[in-house]
């Protein structure tokens, strides 16, 4: 079972997901758990079932003191690049908490730092502590939601099951149709491709 990590109370754990995809915003979540907080299915979103997250989300944010979910869409993604994008996306999702942050907690080797509040970057923190491994279930439950929102208007890339990563089907599809409004044209679309013509 994950542990609770508390340097400070009040700590909040954020994470993002979709910063590999072709398509769709990259999203964040910030997050504070009660002190007592236990779950024993919470994991890193990635070693859970779709099913698992589904049934997690409403939990955590029932249970959550505070959360926050933001989306940094293609076009911001494009111009200030996706580690950049996955930085403000964090800081967005910070923003939104009610409780005033004092220690952040972060999943990963590098963080932009907000504001003067005191963080750390913990490897594979989506594993380790409970308020990262939340975020990352958030972040990823409200992305997947978003792109199952635009599959309906693009439904040839089948977004509601690749959720715009760079599966084979979505390559395909993208050397078929071209790309939409929802593509990162920064992004190498294609393996062969030396530039996109936009």
């Amino acid at each position: 079972m994950l542990k609770a990590f508390y340097k400070k109370h009040g700590e909040i754990g954020t994470d993002e997901a979709g910063r590999g995809c072709l398509a769709g915003p990259v999203t964040a979540a910030a997050i504070i758990l009660p002190k007592k907080f236990e779950n024993k299915i919470l994991n890193d979103s990635k070693k859970l079932s779709e099913h698992k997250r589904e049934l997690l989300r409403p939990i955590i944010e029932e249970s959550a003191l505070s959360f926050g979910v933001a989306h940094v869409f293609p076009d911001e993604i494009d111009k200030i690049n996706i580690l950049n994008a996955s930085f403000l996306a964090m800081h967005k999702s910070i923003d939104l908490l009610t409780i005033e942050p004092n220690f952040i907690i972060v999943d990963g080797n590098r963080f932009k730092p907000y504001k003067d509040v005191p963080y750390e970057c913990i490897i594979k923190g989506d594993g380790k502590y409970m308020s990262i491994a939340a975020a990352s279930v958030l972040a990823k439950t409200h992305r997947d939601a978003y792109m199952e929102k635009i599959h309906l208007e693009y439904p040839m890339y089948n977004w509601k099951k690749n959720k715009g990563y760079p599966t084979k089907e979505h390559r395909d599809a993208i050397r078929k149709y071209g790309i939409t409004p929802y593509h990162r044209k920064s992004f190498r679309q294609l393996p062969e491709q030396l530039k996109l013509d936009i």
